[in-house]
């Protein structure tokens, strides 16, 4: 079997997708997605340099054409990459599961689990309405529940109304946050691990003042909290406080991991499969991360492409927790006209997959209705003009 062709289709369904195809000479196809938001044209044209040598290889050979995708280059790595290595690692896998008639988690080491659960993400703790979506979430079955903090800046998603606020202060919103997250924590009834994702905003000072200000024992995970450049910033930061923390979507490689894993910095591995590199590299970093007991807690922000490949590699590594789960994004009704055939979720979770390879299909004509304009994510400022992360 041999690579015939790669597509990279940008589209908008209904957040920015970056999908890319891989047809052989056995009329079998594979679906990936690359994950490096609102940088899409630089992932295609990187998938149009690897298509230069990708048609005629053995799509049999996942491995080893990842090495050659991240190391041919020269200078090896960086998200762009990655990202643009993980669609077609994961088209790859695709394909291979498929001319073997297994679903992908079977080629990854077969089923660990008969259930993959989620977590879901509740609006900004700023909502009155969070503590009653609280109480419906866990009566669904939800097993564990993000918050976004409290400030109208977190209330803000793609596409959204460009005349919300731009200015984000961050004092203000740890306090609010902490006493906002303080107050619904005391007022549940039932309680399931919660976390709390500030989308690395925060300084050192800021984010132990927020953990300090909440009841101890009260906060699952605190995810994203500060940049993650600098392992010792998180080293920093741990002196200051007991709360777990969930890192790891903007990570490119399993090197990116290592430190953090080695020295104990996180607590739940947010490995994103569309970003890192695919699954292949994803198996990896859940096996340093057994080595060290901490569990996967996958990012998972695209369509249905990036979350069936989540889904298969939840249900292939042993050390997994809950995945990010945003039915408003892959099940809505733009994606299903794009993608016809995808995973069935059933509440919280999915079942072990049973088609053959990830178990999601593409309709190309479809894709025409939903045209790519680029998207860019706010650029946010501190109160003195200074620029901050989104």
């Amino acid at each position: 079997m041999k690579i015939t062709e790669v597509k990279s289709f940008l589209l908008v369904a209904p957040r920015d997708l970056h999908v890319v195809k891989i047809e052989t000479d056995a009329g079998i196809y594979g679906l990936g997605e690359a994950g490096c938001s609102t940088r899409e044209f630089a992932q295609h044209g990187a998938i149009e340099h690897f298509r230069r040598f990708l048609v005629g290889m053995d799509p049999m050979r996942m491995e080893h054409i990842w090495q050659i995708l991240y190391r041919s280059a020269y200078y090896e790595g960086g998200r762009i990459l990655t990202a643009a290595i993980a669609a077609v690692d994961m088209a790859l896998y695709d394909i291979v599961g498929k001319a073997l008639g297994v679903p992908v988690y079977q080629l990854l080491g077969g089923a660990c689990r008969e259930r993959i659960y989620g977590f879901i993400t509740l609006p900004s703790l700023s909502d009155d309405r969070c503590l009653e979506q609280a109480r419906e979430a866990i009566a669904a079955g939800w097993p564990a529940i993000r918050f976004a903090p409290a400030d109208p800046t977190f209330l803000r998603s793609p596409r959204e109304d460009a005349t919300l606020p731009t200015v984000f202060d961050p004092w203000p919103c740890v306090m609010e946050t902490a006493e906002r997250f303080t107050e619904l924590y005391t007022q549940l009834e039932k309680h399931v691990p919660l976390g709390i994702d500030f989308h690395h905003r925060l300084s050192i000072a800021e984010a132990a003042t927020f953990c300090q200000r909440i009841p101890k024992g009260s906060l699952a995970f605190l995810e994203e909290p500060i940049r993650c450049e600098n392992p010792d910033a998180y080293s920093s930061l741990r002196s200051m406080t007991d709360v777990p923390f969930a890192i790891g979507e903007e990570f490119s490689s399993k090197w990116a991991f290592l430190p953090y894993i080695e020295r104990g910095l996180v607590n739940f591995a947010r490995v994103d499969v569309s970003c890192v590199g695919g699954l292949t590299e994803s198996k990896k970093v859940a096996g340093w991360c057994e080595a060290h007991y901490v569990d996967l807690m996958p990012h998972n922000p695209l369509g249905p492409v990036c979350t069936a490949a989540t889904v298969h590699l939840g249900a292939a590594v042993n050390n997994f927790a809950w995945m990010e789960c945003l039915p408003e994004l892959s099940e809505s009704e733009s994606a299903k006209d794009v993608f016809p055939v995808v995973l069935e979720r059933e509440g919280p979770y999915y079942l072990l997959p049973t088609r053959p390879g990830l178990g999601v299909e593409i309709d190309e004509d479809a894709i025409e209705k939903y045209p790519f304009t680029p998207y860019e994510h706010p650029h946010l400022s501190r109160p003195d003009g200074s620029y901050t992360n989104w």
